[in-house]
């Protein structure tokens, strides 16, 4: 599944431990999601989606 996390937390200058502390996963869970490795779960992809304020499609796009 593409996303654009890399991209938003980019633009905010966040590294990618700070981000995993705002959604309280670990940094490696980041990483894993932005190389497409890990797709999150619904629970996760929500407070992702919260953090950013856009809809989650506009963030993960499943059409891969």
């Amino acid at each position: 599944m593409n996303n654009r996390l890399r991209v938003l937390r980019a633009e905010r200058k966040w590294s990618q431990a700070t981000l995993a502390d705002r959604l309280q996963v670990s940094r490696q869970t980041v990483n894993a999601i932005e190389t497409g490795k890990y797709d999150p779960g619904l629970p996760l992809a929500f407070k992702i989606a919260r953090l950013f304020e856009h809809p989650i499609e506009a963030i993960f796009d499943p059409d891969e």
